[in-house]
């Protein structure tokens, strides 16, 4: 990872944590689920509001974790909110793989996404980063709880 790019993950992630966008409660939900990352020590829920039409139609989380999973959660709840269930399952694959695959993506990747792309050089913060992803499928799905250890 280059040192623009360095410097531009750690702006994102420090903006993110310290203005977290989508921070808080939904009056009113029809799916949640509550992610835990017992190595770090996060903890986060997620609640969603889902249209007949499967549109995310509104998104909140609430919870305590490092910097790095705070600021997932708070671009993931900014990328689905308004999207179709469908393209939502489709970014966290984009995500997920990012994060998890050795070689450099060879597809467009939403920058918004792209700058997570160097938290694989740190494998102990990948489970961080995707904890807020693994409880978005597991609300949609319908599962209340979701750990980063099962």
């Amino acid at each position: 990872m280059n040192s623009e790019f360095k410097e531009l993950y750690q702006q994102v992630i420090l903006d993110h944590n310290k203005n977290p966008k989508n921070f808080g409660h939904l009056t009113t939900c029809n799916h949640q689920s509550v992610g835990m990352n017992p190595l770090c020590g996060d903890h986060l829920k997620l609640e969603l509001q889902i249209s007949e039409n499967d549109i995310i139609d509104d998104i909140k989380f609430s919870g305590d974790g490092c910097a790095i999973s705070r600021a997932s959660a708070s671009i993931m709840t900014s990328i689905v909110k308004g999207k179709p269930v469908k393209e939502a399952k489709e970014y966290f694959h984009q995500f997920h793989d990012m994060v998890m695959n050795e070689e450099e993506q060879t597809e467009e990747l939403d920058e918004r996404i792209a700058v997570f792309s160097g938290v694989k050089e740190f494998p102990a913060r990948v489970k961080c980063a995707t904890l807020s992803w693994h409880t978005l499928i597991a609300a949609i799905d319908g599962n209340e709880t979701i750990s980063t250890e099962s």
